[in-house]
């Protein structure tokens, strides 16, 4: 069976629908989802200390930034890992497609494996993993090319005091953008959780919607009310306080 054949599988049900709908949906719209039910992504709570980082970063006591380029080149570090991993994997799936028949037979031993699905539909399962995990390997270089245009920005920030319109226009910008860099990281972290809930496709379509529901109510929860985030709520409203 040609992997490139794009008529749906015989067995293909509405719950099937349903299920690769969920993860799309999930995925793609988790911080909107997000930001109506709380106060927002942590990542976007963090941009007031990131910003207030850069604007002490920007005043002539910090002349010396070793350290604050230490702690952006780990970042650059953890997204090059997750990149290359990504990529390692996706080598594997592509080449589990290419092999699709001899991988299909192979696991009709899995009890794991829905023992009725079709080769068709077995591939348009793996097509799917392989397209999120290609979704996080973008998102992951496009992190990386975020840090890259942070650092050449870090580094044209003049020791001079916040307060001038220019100088504290450079700092926001610099903010917003290493802010997005780390949205970028997130959404390619946040696929793997997806993917995840992808690999039960082949447990059946409800085994499937089960697991994307408990993983994004457990995405929601560190996010909305785990111990770190409540540390962060309350630590950027002290930042927000001091402020005004």
């Amino acid at each position: 069976m040609s992997v490139l054949n794009l008529s749906l599988p015989d067995d293909f049900g509405l719950a099937h629908g349903a299920a690769i709908g969920l993860i799309i949906v999930l995925w793609g719209f988790y911080t909107p989802i997000l930001r109506q039910l709380g106060r927002g992504s942590l990542n976007s709570q963090l941009h007031a200390v990131r910003l207030r980082w850069l604007q002490m970063n920007q005043a002539a006591r910090r002349e010396h930034r070793m350290f604050d380029a230490i702690l952006l080149g780990h970042i650059s570090n953890s997204i090059s890992y997750f990149g290359s991993g990504t990529l390692l994997v996706l080598a594997g799936l592509i080449g589990a497609l290419a092999n699709v028949n001899n991988v299909y037979e192979l696991t009709r031993g899995l009890n794991f494996v829905d023992s009725t699905m079709s080769l068709h539909l077995f591939t348009l399962c793996v097509f799917l993993l392989t397209a999120i995990l290609t979704q996080c390997f973008f998102s992951f270089t496009y992190a990386l090319r975020k840090m890259a245009y942070t650092f050449a920005m870090l580094g044209g920030l003049q020791a001079s005091p916040t307060d001038e319109l220019e100088a504290k226009l450079m700092v926001e910008q610099c903010a917003v953008v290493l802010t997005e860099a780390v949205r970028s990281i997130n959404t390619g972290i946040r696929g793997y959780y997806y993917a995840v809930a992808a690999i039960f496709l082949f447990a059946g379509p409800y085994a499937c919607i089960t697991a994307t529901l408990t993983i994004t109510a457990l995405l929601y929860y560190r996010q909305l009310f785990s111990p770190t985030a409540r540390a962060i709520a309350k630590y950027v409203d002290t930042l927000k306080g001091a402020k005004q």
